[in-house]
């Protein structure tokens, strides 16, 4: 099986050794991956729009792999409030409203306390 690594430039890939994505065969696998703009290395404070940023840093990793949001087949939510994951439905909605993938959501405390979400994905690319 053929396997390709994708990353997103991020120090964190480095620092700790793992890569945004691996691709192994048609399917695609995206690590947990937080609300950073990868090219500043800045977060936004609000969990909407680090939902919605972990969503861009997914569809970028995925275009790398060949595939796209559509693909994506089984996705888990990590927050470390749980009770504030309804604040992501609507953005969840606009990005998996129509692809509607296995899902989970966990409640965990995150490396940096700044991160208010981390979304890992996995794709059958088509």
């Amino acid at each position: 099986m053929n396997r390709r690594l994708i990353s997103s430039g991020s120090d964190f890939e480095q620092q700790i050794g793992y890569s945004r994505a691996v691709v192994a065969g048609d399917w695609v696998f995206v690590s947990g991956t937080t609300g950073f703009d990868y090219a500043t290395m800045t977060i936004a404070d609000d969990l909407p729009t680090q939902t919605e940023q972990c969503l861009k840093n997914i569809e970028s990793a995925l275009q790398q792999a060949g595939s796209k949001l559509a693909d994506v087949v089984r996705v888990t939510y990590v927050l470390p409030d749980g009770a504030l994951f309804p604040q992501c439905w609507p953005v969840l909605r606009r990005y998996f409203g129509e692809v509607r993938p296995a899902a989970m959501m966990i409640s965990a405390a995150l490396l940096d306390p700044r991160m208010k979400i981390e979304i890992e994905v996995t794709a059958l690319r088509s």
